[in-house]
């Protein structure tokens, strides 16, 4: 039996990001990726311009002292990316491993509600991987970020099952109105929130809003990221297939050197059991 090569991950995150809370380092994870023989890596850094609101008994997931924090009014605004020292960064990872492509990239947050500002940094047409993600829904009037809403508000039952049709049809919007970038982001993000609450999630009981979000995103020519840092369940690719997608891109979403590239040859094989196969150049998407 052949094996499959491993994919690039296209999804990774270094100090430039916001989120890594010092655990994450460029060239800690070149490293990894080289270790590990992949052909390139993408540093993806978040670029949030929402504002979230974060209510006083929400968990600590967001800072409440230093530079950025939540402020008196519950505000959190994510910090901006300091693009040259990201750029520079990127630069001397180049020269330190040249047997190892890496890309820059961003994963740029709800772009449909900011599509002028993507179109503004696209324009400068220095970002190779360009990912739309949706971390955040519109709760009564207000932004909040998935992670602190579901298990602030205790999200179960019914109203789980509503969080991931209004989730989806979110993600389909995103598709439709956000602009110029390339790769779906994490399709299952609200997913991970309940396997955090402990619950289990079966993409089955939501057949008909999966299969109509994904031909949303393969309609507007977009990548589905099969995402490893919580298993892409293999039911999904399948229907991303049926439903005339294109392609499949990888991604760790690592924000530590130890979690790049984690769970790839399992990826790898749900892609091709899927009917998705490696492209000539090593680089490439995964397609049809």
């Amino acid at each position: 039996m052949t094996t499959l090569p491993l994919p690039s991950d296209d999804h990774v995150h270094s100090q430039f990001s916001w989120d890594t809370a010092g655990r994450a380092s460029m060239e800690a994870a070149c490293a990894e990726a080289v270790e590990l023989g992949l052909p390139s890596v993408a540093f993806t850094e978040h670029m949030d311009l929402v504002q979230w609101y974060v209510p006083a008994n929400a968990p600590d997931l967001f800072p409440r002292e230093g530079a950025h924090y939540v402020e008196e009014d519950s505000t959190f605004r994510p910090p901006p990316i300091d693009f040259d020292d990201y750029f520079a960064e990127l630069e001397r990872c180049r020269s330190l491993f040249p047997s190892l492509r890496i890309r820059s990239g961003v994963e740029f947050g709800e772009p449909h509600w900011f599509p002028d500002d993507l179109a503004t940094l696209l324009a400068s047409g220095r970002f190779e991987r360009v990912l739309g993600s949706l971390h955040s829904l519109e709760i009564d009037g207000r932004r909040r970020v998935l992670d602190e809403w579901f298990h602030t508000e205790r999200i179960d039952g019914e109203a789980e099952a509503a969080s991931v049709r209004t989730y989806l049809a979110e993600v389909a919007r995103m598709a439709q109105d956000g602009g110029a970038f390339e790769v779906v982001a994490h399709i299952d993000y609200l997913v991970r929130q309940i396997h955090k609450a402990g619950r289990t999630h079966d993409p089955r009981r939501f057949e008909p809003e999966y299969r109509e979000t994904l031909r949303a995103l393969a309609r507007t020519g977009r990548i589905l990221e099969l995402n490893s840092r919580l298993p892409l369940d293999p039911v999904l690719v399948r229907w991303w297939y049926e439903v005339g997608g294109s392609a499949i891109s990888f991604g760790s979403d690592a924000h530590s050197a130890a979690a790049v590239g984690t769970g790839f040859r399992d990826a790898a094989a749900r892609a091709e059991a899927a009917g998705f196969r490696p492209a000539d150049d090593a680089h490439d998407f995964w397609r049809r």
